[in-house]
């Protein structure tokens, strides 16, 4: 079997063609721990399974069946560039410039992009804050 990552490796690229967008809706973090049903009729963005339990990242109406506590209410901005999984100092780079901004995130990498979840309040601004990054094809100076 062959690979199927045909994705960009070149970071200056990586950062130049990204074209980052809010995704719709807002969302948040929620837990089921270990050896607990996980609530049926759920539709997650995202999963992670960890020894502690099933990671769920679940918009707004799911948050409210599911029952569970929720942690870092957040909006997500994909970054639509073809990275490469082997890509090395892209997200490096998102999460420096962010961070700068004094901006908590988080990280998920799917197969055909990645995306950022940021504070909700900040979305717009850490979509700008990105769009910079993309038109100069390279991190600031602090």
């Amino acid at each position: 079997m062959g690979s199927l990552d045909g994705g960009e490796k070149n970071l200056a690229t990586l950062l130049r063609t990204m074209q980052p967008s809010l995704l719709d809706g807002t969302w948040s973090f929620v837990t089921v721990p270990a050896g607990r049903p996980v609530p049926s009729g759920l539709n997650p963005l995202m999963t992670c399974r960890e020894p502690e339990g099933l990671t769920m990242l679940l918009d707004e109406a799911d948050l409210a069946r599911s029952g569970l506590p929720h942690a870092f209410f957040c909006q997500g901005i994909a970054l639509h560039t073809n990275s490469s999984l082997y890509a090395i100092g892209f997200l490096a780079a998102i999460s420096e410039t962010l961070a700068k901004q004094a901006m908590s995130i988080n990280i998920v990498s799917a197969f055909n992009r990645d995306y950022v979840f940021v504070p909700a309040a900040r979305a717009e601004e850490a979509v700008e804050v990105l769009k910079k990054l993309a038109a100069t094809g390279k991190l600031q100076a602090r």
